[in-house]
């Protein structure tokens, strides 16, 4: 699986970068037929203190998953994106199975 990170408005640190990478990745032994992944992780524009948003699109072979949040923090932002990417890919496995 491709992952791509970007960050809009701000500059990602590598401890930033290698902690999405590995959420991402646990995603994997879930569902292995998932090609690419886009993480887009942004600093949205309003004055509260949950302006970080997390994004990601995730592809596979005929089906394509999303989830976005928005958080305090990206860490959070993140684990809260891929508990709902997760959940999807439950959901579409049961559905193929059956």
């Amino acid at each position: 699986m491709t992952i791509n990170i970007q960050s809009v408005h701000f500059d990602a640190d590598r401890k930033l970068l290698d902690f999405v990478n590995e959420k991402v990745e646990k995603l994997n032994k879930y569902y292995d037929g998932i090609i690419n992944s886009e993480v887009t992780l942004k600093l949205d524009k309003n004055d509260n203190s949950e302006n970080k948003v997390a994004e990601i699109r995730m592809v596979s072979a005929g089906h394509e998953f999303f989830a976005k949040k928005q958080c305090a923090s990206f860490e959070e932002a993140t684990d809260q994106t891929c508990e709902a990417l997760r959940s999807q890919i439950l959901k579409y496995k049961e559905k193929i199975k059956g």
